[in-house]
């Protein structure tokens, strides 16, 4: 997550295209935002929240992001608004980034949820119509212009659109009939004696079609509005990791590297907040500018900063939480 959106917005054009780059993008694409949609989907299965909180959360999700949009531009809006950069500032302040999407997903699944109960079949078909029906839903093109600025937060290609509810909402559902079959006393999916014969049936279209999946995820344009083929190809590369990462836990779970992944993926959501806050205001300083050497060693700072605000903020609500029970 972090080295893509320094790859992203410090790496230089040259260093993006690269074969080096490209296999940086792609890192930044399978395996961050559609597996942490997935993670979601399959916890928002197994909560015992009440429809009430769960809508709540997802406003919540929603005002984040809207926080967070104003919090990672605030130098880029400064610029903008003493006249130093000629760019439009509601793409910026209405950026369709993650927040948005799992606010939205949240919101659809808990009132969808409410609609049809846990009944699988409904579920698998409304995947496949999220997963393939953005390119033919009609992009609005008249004259009122901030109908587009709603517009991107569900489908179409607009460049400020980074997860549109159309297909992104997709991996949210995979995760959610995952975890809707996981919590059944008779599942399958993790039994020892259908793991493996699980990771091969995935493994074999995610190998075949690995030219195309790593082809989409290496084009951001092309990644952030991608069709519900890669959603497909996605979905068989998740069941892969999550197959692939279950035998790595049991191997090496006491190793330190693995215990802080553990502990940054518990706290993602204050993770992704904090490095974008570092990453998208530096971002206007040095945007596209940075060599190798020059994008590790951002690298290693931010992620050692947004280690310590993490920690420091998660002491803090502790300390409140503590304080308040008393």
């Amino acid at each position: 997550m972090v080295q893509v959106h320094l790859m992203e917005l410090f790496a230089t054009t040259a260093i993006q295209q690269s074969m080096a780059g490209k296999i940086s993008l792609f890192l930044g694409g399978p395996a961050a935002a559609p597996l942490f949609m997935a993670v979601m989907g399959y916890f928002q299965a197994r909560s015992a929240k009440t429809l009430h909180l769960r809508l709540r959360f997802g406003l919540k999700l929603i005002l984040w992001g809207f926080l967070l949009n104003i919090g990672l531009n605030a130098h880029l809006l400064l610029k903008i608004a003493n006249g130093s950069f000629k760019l439009d500032p509601w793409a910026y302040l209405f950026g369709v980034d993650i927040l948005f999407l799992a606010g939205l997903s949240v919101i659809f699944i808990t009132l969808f949820r409410h609609l049809v109960a846990d009944k699988l079949f409904i579920w698998i078909i409304l995947f496949v119509i999220v997963a393939f029906i953005n390119p033919i839903i009609p992009v609005y093109s008249g004259p009122v212009s901030w109908i587009k600025y709603i517009e991107a937060y569900f489908w179409g290609y607009h460049s400020w659109s980074y997860f549109p509810f159309f297909s992104w909402l997709a991996y949210t559902l995979a995760g959610y009939v995952f975890g809707m079959q996981t919590k059944t006393s008779n599942n399958h999916f993790l039994k020892k004696e259908n793991i493996w014969l699980i990771l091969s049936i995935a493994a074999i279209p995610m190998f075949i079609f690995f030219s195309f999946g790593f082809r989409v995820a290496s084009n951001l344009s092309v990644y952030y509005h991608h069709s519900g083929w890669f959603v497909l190809w996605t979905f068989s590369f998740l069941i892969v990791l999550m197959i692939l990462s279950r035998y790595l836990m049991k191997f090496a779970e006491k190793n330190l590297l693995i215990r802080l992944l553990k502990w940054m993926g518990q706290h993602v959501t204050a993770f992704y907040v904090f490095q974008w806050l570092i990453i998208g205001n530096l971002a206007t300083a040095v945007f596209q500018t940075m060599q190798w050497t020059g994008l590790i060693l951002w690298f290693i700072l931010v992620m050692l900063t947004t280690s310590i605000l993490v920690f420091l903020w998660e002491k803090l609500k502790r300390t409140i939480r503590a304080g308040s029970s008393q």
